[in-house]
């Protein structure tokens, strides 16, 4: 079980009754009314974004300035930089305005920093060499907001700026020609949650005389970047994601063609899931590995046969990226179990790769449920990457840290910074403290948010779950819709992937459905249990023949099972077949027993939940675990004085109790009982 606590939404019935009359199937219906959209005007709104108008560009505060000085310089024809950011925001950005400005006419060049080499934004370096090759204007995106020195340096090369960006502003701006951003504290733009390629995306339909016509041309890849920086799929966000996989669909660009068949998605068709799982790691990883310009020369080409070559190219880059992120990831890990950071893990290394901590930093944050920073040294000088997690905004964790840094910046979400060596004990300690003020302290953070509770899974058919497709894309703001099904009995169940992964057919009357619970290989319920499945749906393909799947978010012993324990506990009626399921075997007393001396005589006597105690039995002997069986075991054992069990909250105390010779547990009243009702006496 991951999470402790699943609050399903109240069901909105009449909403989902008027839905379903409108002929919304009543899977569709039933998530969409338990959002809060539950008239028939606020549905279709809301499934029709696609075709929703964008806000004016001119609205965002210096957006008519940034117009001003391009179209001065492309009528001047003088030589135009696209400056952007290494990752996937920022390479899509890069290629749209410099895709959009050559089509105008002009001479541009994209120019994306060497990640290992140069860092993140613009450097000194690189404005100079820019300089050198007679570039007259910079035009950041993605990145540029906190570049106050170097947009000074520019100016004194004789180079204007205009920067684009989405991050969050500090006190001062660039004195450049224009700083466009909607987090600027005087910009009224309704709408500040653009990914760094939505900003470059308004800045290209500004200039335009048809901004419709830019939009339906270049929304494929504002769609992937804003998918990938894991921007709020909302507002405008979600007009644009619609639109861009309208493109992906129907007439993808030579590169990302190339890049779906690479990676296995020909034929299956391109939505927000297989963009940020599948197309922008790739993409991602050419700059985190070095190579951002084997990307951009892919999403600008038009050669297919190029296109194939670059996309061999990144796949290959992937495997490679995620090979030495594994081996950054296992070193994290063997170093918290030596030195526990509940609050904020923040870890330093001088044999790390910069490009990948990021991703480790994200994988460190949903292992351990806190912020992650993952600093590289070098020379006595750290870089971080960190990743937020539970509402945590890291943008004010490190504002709040500022005083022992050198340099910071990003947003909420993830950010990155520059600290001394010396320094990182004391950011260590100051991250935590500012961590824990922000943190609530209902621990929200064990809570699994659930849209609908199905009670007839009927309803989960191939119709059905192909409708609910509808409510794509999904993301930050708009998560895929979490299902929720009580007491299905576990048909089969086996370990897949390698032994990562669980595979499990759900029944309940009459009615099969296949499961898949990935990264879960630690708990095998038990054959013909009932189980609590927290699930996505989703439509697998397998052989031309196309079935419902549930991917699985949590699975826990079923509530009517911790009811069944419950009679027990009273004394209550129990049917033979309720007696026979809470039935435990003599192996598991001796399992059991030997678990809990071995925890004693290590570290004293085990204080736990059951489910806890449960599954480190099973872990202990290699056997499946069995939750009732175990708490069936612990009271029989105290029953007859092996041990002594006290309870606080939903943790237990077990200690051993020394005896004078053997104890006898088939003479144990709640055995016998058992056995009685299951007809075994």
């Amino acid at each position: 079980m991951r999470y402790q606590i699943w609050n399903v939404a109240q069901p909105d019935l009449q909403g989902r009754a008027n839905l379903e009359r409108e002929g919304l199937h009543p899977l569709t219906a039933a998530v969409l009314s338990a959002r809060g959209l539950a008239s028939v005007e606020q549905a279709k709104q809301y499934l029709a974004m696609a075709d929703a108008p964008l806000v004016d560009s001119l609205l965002m505060r210096d957006m008519d300035r940034a117009v001003a000085r391009v179209r001065r310089t492309l009528n001047r024809g003088e030589k135009i930089a696209v400056y952007g950011d290494y990752d996937v925001d920022g390479i899509t950005a890069t290629c749209l305005l410099t895709r959009f400005l050559t089509e105008q006419g002009g001479d541009v060049t994209a120019y994306i920093p060497d990640r290992l080499e140069e860092g993140y934004g613009l450097n000194r370096g690189a404005v100079s060499a820019l300089a050198e090759q007679g570039v007259k204007l910079i035009i950041t995106v993605d990145c540029g907001i906190t570049a106050v020195d170097e947009v000074l340096w520019a100016a004194g090369l004789g180079v204007d700026v205009v920067i684009t960006d989405h991050h969050e502003c500090k006190n001062i701006l660039p004195a450049a020609c224009a700083v466009v951003d909607p987090h600027r504290p005087d910009c009224d733009y309704p709408f500040k949650a653009l990914a760094g390629v939505g900003v470059a995306l308004k800045l290209a339909m500004a200039l335009s005389d048809e901004p419709g016509r830019v939009l339906d041309t270049c929304a494929d890849l504002a769609a992937i970047g804003t998918v990938a920086d894991v921007m709020p799929v909302t507002g405008e966000n979600r007009t644009i994601i619609q639109r861009g996989l309208r493109i992906l669909e129907r007439n993808p660009r030579p590169g990302i063609a190339a890049l779906a068949a690479q990676a296995g998605l020909e034929g299956r068709g391109v939505n927000s899931v297989t963009i940020g799982y599948t197309l922008a790691p790739r993409i991602n990883a050419a700059g985190r590995m070095g190579c951002a310009g084997i990307a951009v020369e892919l999403l600008l080409t038009d050669d297919v046969v190029r296109a194939e070559e670059l996309a061999v190219e990144l796949c290959r880059l992937n495997k490679e990226r995620q090979s030495v992120e594994l081996g950054i990831f296992e070193q994290c890990v063997r170093r918290l179990e030596r030195e526990p950071q509940p609050d904020a893990i923040v870890l330093a290394d001088e044999s790390w790769h910069q490009g990948v901590v990021g991703i480790v930093a994200s994988r460190l944050t949903e292992q351990y449920n806190c912020p992650a920073m993952m600093i590289c040294l070098s020379d006595g000088m750290g870089k971080g990457s960190c990743r937020s997690y539970g509402g945590i905004n890291l943008f004010a964790v490190l504002e709040g840290c500022q005083d022992l840094l050198e340099a910071f910046g990003g947003h909420e979400l993830a950010a990155g910074f520059t600290v001394r060596q010396e320094n990182i004990p004391a950011l260590r300690r100051r991250v935590a403290q500012l961590v824990r003020q922000q943190r609530p302290e209902d621990g929200a953070d064990s809570v699994l948010d659930v849209d609908v509770q199905v009670d007839d899974l009927r309803m989960l058919d191939l119709a059905g779950v192909e409708q609910l497709e509808k409510l794509e894309p999904y993301g930050a703001g708009n998560p895929r819709p979490v299902l929720s099904v009580m007491g299905v009995r576990v048909a089969s169940r086996s370990i897949v992937g390698g032994g990562r992964h669980l595979k499990l057919k759900l029944n309940r009357q009459g009615v099969n459905l296949d499961a898949i619970f990935f990264s879960a290989s630690d708990w095998l319920p038990e054959q013909d249990s009932l189980v609590d499945a927290a699930f996505c749906p989703q439509i697998n393909e397998y052989r031309g023949q196309r079935s419902v799947q549930l991917q699985l978010v949590d699975l826990r012993p079923s509530r009517q099972e911790q009811e069944l324990y419950r009679r027990y506990l009273k004394g209550l009626d129990l049917t033979g077949e309720q007696a026979r399921r809470l039935l435990p075997v003599r192996e598991e007393f001796v399992m059991l027993w030997r678990w809990l001396k071995r925890q004693t005589e290590q570290s004293g006597p085990p204080e736990q939940t059951a489910a806890d105690i449960a599954a480190a039995v099973a872990r202990a002997a290699g056997t499946k675990e069995d939750l009732l069986h175990t708490r069936v075991c612990l009271d029989v054992l105290a029953e007859r004085g092996l041990t002594r069990m006290t309870a606080a909250e939903d943790r237990l105390r077990v200690e051993l109790v020394p005896t004078a010779g053997k104890v006898d547990l088939e003479a144990s009243d709640i055995l016998r009982r058992l056995r009685r009702l299951a007809g075994q006496e």
